[in-house]
Formats: structure tokens, C-alpha cells, sequence
């Protein structure tokens, strides 16, 4: 029930912004599946699902402040969004550390810490890859160099046709 609660707050939250509904959508969905698919643990996943539909909750503000959306900013100001957007819900202050932390490093791909994290970053590049037409070398090279779920790779390899 959170999860759902969580979702009509975000598209609220996203003042009809459709291309940022859909693809917290899309990384929600797809994280959802590798997460059940590598079989985490229930709590781990439910913080992915929750990362993954709040991950790039500081795009308006960045749009407005900085005039672009890029990673870096992104994960600058996402952290403490955030954190007060999920203050309403029941979540432990350890859920909320490590869903600001996932938000604050989703542009990371070094030193990658959990599974959670691991997924985050794989559901969010499968997304992104599909929405802006990634060359295939660019997929090829992601799936190779950072990807390390199977299933991520399976659905990367299906999405891509590899």
C-alpha cells in the first residue's frame, strides 16, 4: 500500500510532467522486476521500489535552478528532497537514509554498495537507454563494464535486441 501511496504523491508531486511520470514508471517497474527476479530481501526491495519512483524527484528544481537536468545536480539536490517528500510516510529513519542515499548516488557507477543500489543504477540506465537511443555499443558497453544481475542483463539484452 505504501508503494502505491508513494506513486500518487510522485505524480502529483510531478505537476503532469508526463515524460518524468513515465520514466519514473519505467524504472519503477523494471526494478521492481529485477529486484524480484534476483530474489532480494522484502525489505531491500521495498526500499528499491521506493528509490526507483522518487530517484529523480529534484529534476523540476533543477530545471529551474540550473536550466538542465543532469546527473550530478540531480543526485546533489535529490538527497534532501527526498527526505522531507517521504517524512509523511510510516518509513524508519534507516529506510529514509538509504533512500536519499540511493537517490543522492543514482549517477554513480563506482563503488556501488548493494543490491539495491546495483538495481537502481541497472533499471534507471535500461530506461534512460530506451528514452534517448543509445547506440548499441554504449548498452553493449554498460551491460559488460557495470551490470551485474543476470536478470538486468536478460532484460537489457531483450530490451535491445542484443
Amino acid at each position: 500500500m505504501i508503494i502505491s501511496q508513494i506513486m500518487e504523491k510522485m505524480i502529483a508531486f510531478s505537476e503532469g510532467d508526463i515524460h518524468d511520470i513515465d520514466h519514473f514508471i519505467r524504472v519503477w517497474t523494471y526494478a521492481k522486476t529485477i529486484g524480484e527476479l534476483e530474489g532480494i530481501e522484502y525489505e531491500i526491495q521495498n526500499c528499491l521500489e521506493i528509490a526507483a519512483i522518487v530517484h529523480d524527484i529534484a529534476c523540476p528544481l533543477c530545471r529551474k535552478k540550473y536550466g538542465n537536468t543532469n546527473g550530478k545536480l540531480q543526485e546533489k539536490e535529490g538527497a534532501q528532497i527526498v527526505r522531507e517528500f517521504l517524512s509523511e510516510f510510516e518509513l524508519s529513519a534507516e529506510q529514509i537514509d538509504r533512500i536519499s542515499y540511493l537517490v543522492g548516488h543514482h549517477h554513480t557507477y563506482s563503488n556501488i554498495d548493494g543490491m539495491d543500489y546495483q538495481i537502481l543504477i541497472e533499471a534507471d540506465y535500461i530506461a534512460n537507454a530506451s528514452e534517448n537511443g543509445y547506440s548499441r555499443s554504449n548498452v553493449e558497453s554498460f551491460m559488460h563494464k557495470i551490470m551485474k544481475t543476470g536478470s538486468g542483463k536478460r532484460i537489457l539484452e531483450a530490451v535491445f535486441s542484443l
